[in-house]
């Protein structure tokens, strides 16, 4: 085997697999509060994208264009939860489910309309490498996403478990009764909930745009479900088996593609992991 190729595909597996844990982490974090899969949020994750793309195009600043794609997708995010979802709370769960899908294609075919069919360039960060590590080229793009994706990361960690927010959302997945019976405000930390995983999935979307150099109406067609499979793989509601799932659904789909791609395409991984999980460990490899 040559590791040379080898450390290349483990890395472009950890780049792919960051995004996909920076998007599924916020799906997780949904999930615990409201127990409804929040298939729109691969939606979110498109409008982010072009919120960003707006945003460099009109000023070139990779900062400002994270900033404008967290901030488009913080605004849809809390609008979902405030008019598609409250209003939902108690229905059974199959039918905020069928209604989220529902969402997620309107935001793509209204993007298709303001935006047109084709793909837009995203030219932020070049391909060139900037670094090498015993053989592997390293570009500013695989750095980038790292960097970034490994502070977002963190700080969701910091925020979940050293603040009296990342308490309270405990308690709230837990059992919402008797957190609200504590004097803790349901909706107002439901909201905070969804703009924390609504400006990660604009910022994931953002990133994506960068790494990949493009955008599209129909970027979220994937994210929406290998983010499902992700967060069954990790445990529903188990933040950091979703990072660890992503990380390694990355991986595995890097290396299949070079060495079993003519079999069956990488794509299917995600699939056949779900299946598997779901018929051999339904509580997730990592556990609730």
């Amino acid at each position: 085997m040559d590791w040379s190729v080898f450390g290349y595909l483990a890395l472009e597996g950890l780049v792919v697999g960051s995004i996909y844990a920076l998007m599924a982490l916020g799906l997780t974090l949904v999930y615990g509060l409201l127990r409804v899969l929040h298939v729109a949020h691969a939606g979110v994750y498109a409008v982010g994208a072009y919120c960003g793309w707006l945003a460099f195009v009109l000023t070139h600043s990779l900062v400002l264009a994270l900033v404008a794609g967290a901030a488009g997708a913080v605004v849809l995010g809390v609008f979902l939860d405030v008019w598609f979802y409250r209003p939902l709370a108690g229905k059974p769960p199959l039918i905020p489910l069928i209604g989220s899908i529902g969402l997620f294609l309107a935001a793509g075919d209204l993007l298709r309309i303001a935006f047109g069919p084709y793909q837009h360039s995203f030219p932020a960060l070049s391909d060139s490498p900037v670094a090498s590590l015993h053989g592997v080229s390293i570009t500013a793009s695989q750095v980038f996403t790292l960097a970034a994706t490994g502070v977002l990361l963190v700080a969701v960690y910091r925020v979940s478990s050293r603040t009296r927010l990342g308490l309270a959302w405990r308690a709230i997945a837990q059992d919402r009764e008797v957190a609200s019976s504590m004097g803790i405000d349901i909706p107002r930390h439901t909201a905070l909930a969804f703009a924390l995983a609504s400006a990660l999935a604009g910022i994931a979307g953002v990133i994506v745009g960068i790494y990949y150099n493009q955008i599209a109406p129909t970027m979220g067609s994937e994210p929406a479900y290998k983010t499902l499979a992700i967060v069954v793989l990790g445990g529903l509601g188990n933040l950091w088996g979703t990072v660890a799932a992503g990380l390694l659904l990355g991986v595995i789909e890097s290396v299949s593609a070079a060495y079993a791609g003519n079999y069956f395409p990488p794509e299917a991984v995600a699939f056949i992991a779900l299946i598997l999980v779901l018929l051999f460990r339904p509580q997730g490899l990592f556990g609730r």
